[in-house]
């Protein structure tokens, strides 16, 4: 397993250079949140197709039966004094379909990634961090069982409804209780959220799109007390991205009405949105409304060229929903919120904490939440 690599922004000192054997960049190159899975022995796991019925908790647990899954979990989290800030930890795993059936203890049969950023919001400061882990000898995992998954002493666990989250590396960590304030969300439609077309090109996917949260994060060595809400998305499959998609676009706002939204749009080689983009809206009594690519729109305000990657990002949006007389313009914390993992996945992405303010139905709203940007840097191309 490799050391933890870790990147600071406002000139910190770099990191030593860390080792990764070749099986684990290539198999973590398959684990992200939209998958190009790997045209040999793709076959050899289950495709996500229309039908399936999710079951809780069951499905808070971790399916091996599939190539890929993680778990992502992003917030906003406020200190007694009002300090604030915006926080991601997401687990990925990438199963190895070479190792399927060994039945020795040292067989990897998965292999798992984890990342942890923070975002200061005040202060306007970005910290990541990502760790690679095989399973296999209790070095990292997930349970078919039950709701656990770990790299090190990285860990999310819990029942669904209530669940712990803890990550920490140096003088950074957040030790938090999640609550959800609603039911689980199923995104798409027929149990499948469709990705491009042809068969198998979706994922099952569903959010706790309110955590009510608190706990404690540490921040330059110091414990603080948080609260704030987070939002949590599971998803597995075995798909992959078709050579004339180049990225994809992912939004989360919490709204101050109790209402959520999720929107992505994955994006073709000519700029244009795939028909398979959509999203989900969340009532306050917590009833969902599938919303599919041509009822919503989103437009790129404002952008932004990172002085790393050289990738230029959009980094205002307004998004419109007519069918729910939805209007707001979406605001970044702070530009620089790019993931460089250089030392891992080698994949570059723009995950940052956002605000919005608009209206909708006739009432002036705000809210909090996340963006995810990939292929901005370059056209999302990885694959084994």
């Amino acid at each position: 397993m490799s050391r933890p690599a870790t990147r600071h922004r406002q000139g910190a000192k770099a990191p030593s250079t860390i080792l990764i054997l070749p099986v684990v960049l290539l198999a973590l190159l398959a684990s992200w949140r939209f998958t190009r899975a790997p045209a040999v022995g793709a076959e050899e796991f289950r495709l996500a197709l229309p039908g399936y019925t999710f079951s809780f908790p069951r499905d808070h647990a971790s399916h091996d039966d599939f190539r890929t899954e993680w778990w992502y979990y992003t917030g906003h989290l406020r200190t007694a004094s009002g300090e604030a800030y915006g926080y991601q930890v997401t687990f990925f795993r990438s199963g190895l379909a070479e190792a399927r059936g060994r039945t020795s203890q040292w067989a990897a049969r998965n292999i798992y990634l984890a990342h942890f950023a923070l975002s200061d919001l005040g202060r306007k400061r970005f910290r990541f961090f990502e760790r690679v882990g095989r399973a296999g000898m209790g070095q990292a995992g997930a349970s078919q069982s039950a709701f656990r998954v770990w790299v090190g002493d990285w860990e999310a666990s819990g029942d669904g409804p209530r669940q712990r989250l803890k990550a920490r590396e140096g003088d950074v960590g957040v030790d938090l209780a999640l609550r959800a304030v609603k039911p689980p969300v199923v995104h798409g439609e027929n149990g499948v959220s469709q990705k491009g077309e042809g068969r198998g090109h979706a994922s099952h996917y569903y959010s706790l799109t309110r955590l009510a949260t608190e706990g404690g994060l540490t921040l330059r060595g110091t414990p603080l007390a948080v609260t704030g809400l987070t939002w949590m998305d599971h998803e597995f499959g075995s798909t992959q991205l078709s050579p004339d998609q180049v990225g994809w676009d992912w939004f989360s706002l919490q709204f101050d009405n109790d209402t959520e939204l999720m929107l992505y749009v994955i994006r073709q080689a000519d700029g244009r949105p795939d028909p398979s983009s959509a999203g989900t809206w969340v009532g306050a009594d917590g009833v969902s409304v599938h919303i599919r690519q041509p009822e919503f729109s989103v437009e790129t305000l404002e952008r932004w060229t990172s002085p790393i990657s050289k990738g230029t990002y959009p980094m205002r949006w307004r998004i419109r929903v007519p069918t729910l007389d939805l209007d707001v313009t979406l605001t970044p914390a702070f530009p620089d919120q790019e993931l460089t993992t250089a030392r891992s996945t080698k994949v570059i992405y723009w995950e940052g904490a956002v605000a919005a303010a608009g209206g909708a139905q006739g009432r002036p709203v705000r809210a909090q939440g996340y963006v995810e940007m990939t292929g901005y840097a370059e056209p999302f191309r990885k694959m084994l």
